[in-house]
């Protein structure tokens, strides 16, 4: 967290928490969600401002309650989730890097969900591929210690045929996508607490 985070936070202790008004699509964009964007329930529009998404790569984190936010100065500003807290993409030279720029770590878990969606855990970081990567990425999915086809890997993904399919040797499970949350421990929409 930022020295000047922290030190906003000592002076103003009691800022209401914002709600709604930042996302995180599927692809790691940060996005501005305005009064429209809420109510129609739209992505809202991407931030390019290169310093403005560091200032918040630096201070986003994970509350108690599992809601990701980014410490604005004294406020909270939650973040909506279209994915999970990270999205994950490929990189020849640094293998998996994550949307904020750090790499992922050694994949402990992995979960394919019913629409495709490949999520990875390293230690407390839960990340979802970013699909434009998938490509890339199925070379490396093997079912029963082999290359997987394209018709056996969705019809494994459709439940329509069982295997053991694996990333990097690592063990792939078959994870129902409203799961996911409660799962690895992290809230998609953040609210207020009652």
């Amino acid at each position: 967290m930022d020295d000047i985070v922290k030190q906003a936070l000592a002076k103003w202790p009691n800022v209401p928490y914002c709600y709604g008004w930042l996302g995180l699509d599927a692809r790691g964009n940060w996005r501005m969600r305005d009064e429209r964007a809420q109510h129609l329930n739209l992505p809202g529009d991407k931030l390019h401002h290169a310093a403005l998404v560091a200032f918040i790569v630096r201070n986003y984190a994970a509350d108690e309650r599992g809601c990701w936010h980014f410490q604005n100065g004294p406020q909270r500003v939650y973040v909506r989730l279209e994915a999970t807290p990270y999205i994950v993409r490929t990189d020849p030279a640094l293998g998996w890097v994550l949307h904020t720029g750090a790499a992922l770590g050694p994949v402990e878990e992995a979960v394919l969900t019913e629409t495709g969606a490949l999520v990875l855990r390293s230690g407390d970081v839960v990340a979802q591929l970013d699909d434009r990567d998938f490509a890339h990425v199925l070379p490396r999915l093997k079912m029963n210690g082999a290359e997987v086809a394209d018709e056996t890997l969705l019809a494994w993904i459709e439940g329509s045929m069982s295997g053991a399919l694996t990333l990097d040797g690592v063990p792939v499970q078959h994870v129902d996508a409203a799961e996911l949350p409660a799962r690895f421990g992290y809230v998609s929409e953040p609210s207020a607490p009652a």
